[in-house]
């Protein structure tokens, strides 16, 4: 594990409307008292010195109430993402909450399938860069194209229109990054900062095809190809880390893997 302060940063602005719910999807219950909040919160405690989630306005107090413990530990902290303007904009939205820390380990707010191994294996791995948790996937939603250098070079999205590969490595909802790199290889005895390299991504990123958002995982080609930030990938073999809680499908697998592995 880095010797870095670690901080986990959850985006969990997005509702449950295709599970038929009108609430944050990280308040969803997955067990009598358990959601997929409790759920993270075990997993990302062991290694993160605090946690912060982004939520949007709805659902900012009733996240609060169910977080109160947490909250008034200092543990926990919460932010509002006022718009809904992607992945990236909760995350950087969010950069006064982390930036006094060495890594962040962002994980969506839905991922109750992050094993606790898959947790610690990250940090473990995670020295400084980007570090990645991937799995080959029969039929990836993302697809993470690399070339023979071990350089990411490229992020397939379906939700944009782009055509994913069969068999292609696709991520399980969890980026680890350094907030800082001190580093020859972008610019000689300087730290770079990560917000500033968002702020300088976004001088030039497209807009999702569909979306029409700047979304999060095209920056990490960004950093990996054009910054020669240095990337660790952490292979995982269980495709089934990579399943949010979107459908009723996701949520019976979420019930099931919670008694596994309580």
């Amino acid at each position: 594990m880095p010797a870095e302060r670690l901080c986990a940063v959850i985006p969990a602005a997005g509702r449950g409307s295709r599970l038929g719910l009108d609430i944050p999807k990280i308040m969803v219950e997955i067990a009598d008292g358990v959601t997929v909040w409790h759920v993270l919160y075990e997993r990302l405690r062991p290694y993160a010195e605090h946690v912060h989630v982004v939520m949007s306005p709805q659902g900012e107090g009733p996240f609060r109430a169910l977080a109160a413990e947490q909250i008034a530990t200092g543990t926990v902290s919460v932010s509002v993402q006022e718009r809904p303007t992607g992945m990236g904009g909760a995350i950087f939205g969010a950069a006064p909450h982390w930036e006094a820390y060495g890594t962040i380990l962002v994980v969506w707010g839905d991922q109750a399938g992050l094993s606790p191994e898959t947790a610690g294996r990250v940090v473990r791995a995670h020295e400084e860069g980007v570090t990645l948790p991937l799995v080959p996937m029969a039929e990836p939603y993302v697809e993470y194209e690399l070339d023979d250098a071990g350089t990411l070079v490229r992020v397939r999205q379906s939700r944009e229109g782009d055509e994913c590969r069969p068999g292609g490595l696709s991520d399980v909802g969890v980026f680890c990054l350094s907030t800082r790199l001190s580093t020859c290889l972008t610019t000689a005895g300087l730290t770079v900062g990560l917000r500033e390299e968002w702020t300088r991504y976004l001088g030039g990123a497209a807009v999702g095809a569909r979306t029409g958002e700047v979304n999060f995982l095209p920056f990490l080609p960004y950093l990996s190809r054009e910054r020669r930030w240095p990337l660790t990938v952490v292979p995982v073999t269980d495709p089934d880390e990579a399943r949010g809680v979107n459908t009723a499908d996701d949520l019976e697998f979420a019930r099931r893997a919670h008694l596994r592995w309580a």
